[in-house]
């Protein structure tokens, strides 16, 4: 006698985490953001706005990445930073 198969679990959901609806970051990479921030403040004013060395010696996306993924509390001061500029640039567009 076979023993009883337990039922498959029920297929992952293909739309957003609730959490996610209002997130403006979802689906923002980490690359797009300090990008976007180099070539808007350039690669001296970023290192003036966050203090990170990847950022003021020898600047380089890639380099920035590696450390970014690394250190949570600086990858947030990236995030809000790319917040604030798009804030920035939202009321610019509005003049």
């Amino acid at each position: 006698m076979n023993p009883p198969q337990t039922p498959a679990p029920p297929p992952a959901a293909t739309t957003p985490a609730p959490t996610q609806k209002h997130n403006p970051l979802h689906g923002v990479t980490l690359e797009t953001m300090v990008t976007a921030l180099s070539e808007h403040y350039g690669w001296e004013e970023l290192a003036q706005r966050i203090p990170i060395r990847c950022f003021a010696i020898d600047p380089s996306v890639s380099s920035s990445l590696k450390f970014l993924r690394k250190t949570p509390w600086a990858r947030d001061k990236v995030e809000g930073l790319y917040l604030f500029m798009g804030r920035e640039q939202r009321r610019a567009n509005l003049r």
